[in-house]
């Protein structure tokens, strides 16, 4: 039951993150793309701003189709923490913790996740079971 556990976290998890990549990315699921990601992240102090738009996409993209599949999990954690704790400190951070005042609560809710499933190790329902084991 642990594998499943651990499967539907990082199912969950590596799907939002997928998402979230697209919508860097590629302006998908009601993102803006490179450019309007790029755009918001230069208003916030983050240059340059398109770069570093697709730069957190790749993380977030790569980290989460890795995550969801249990593929170099330690790897996916690396990509989907980075991700997080670069939009807790520029964003999140200066608001607090509750995710209510735009806090870190849920960014660092999912960095903590995604840490502790690559500590615990991703299950037997995973591809590093399949091919590492």
């Amino acid at each position: 039951m642990v594998s499943v556990g651990l499967l539907l976290m990082r199912l969950f998890i590596g799907v939002a993150f997928i998402g979230h990549g697209s919508q860097k990315l590629f302006g998908w699921f009601g993102g803006y793309g490179p450019k309007g990601t790029g755009g918001w992240m230069e208003s916030i102090g983050i240059k340059p701003g398109v770069f570093m738009a697709v730069l957190a996409g790749l993380m977030e993209l790569i980290g989460g189709l890795l995550f969801a599949a249990g593929l170099l999990t330690p790897l996916a954690a690396v990509l989907i923490a980075g991700a997080m704790l670069g939009a807790i400190v520029k964003v999140h951070a200066p608001n607090g913790f509750w995710s209510t005042a735009n806090g870190m609560e849920f960014p660092l809710t999912l960095l903590v996740v995604a840490v502790g499933v690559a500590i615990a190790g991703p299950g037997s329902i995973s591809l590093d079971a399949l091919f590492f084991n």
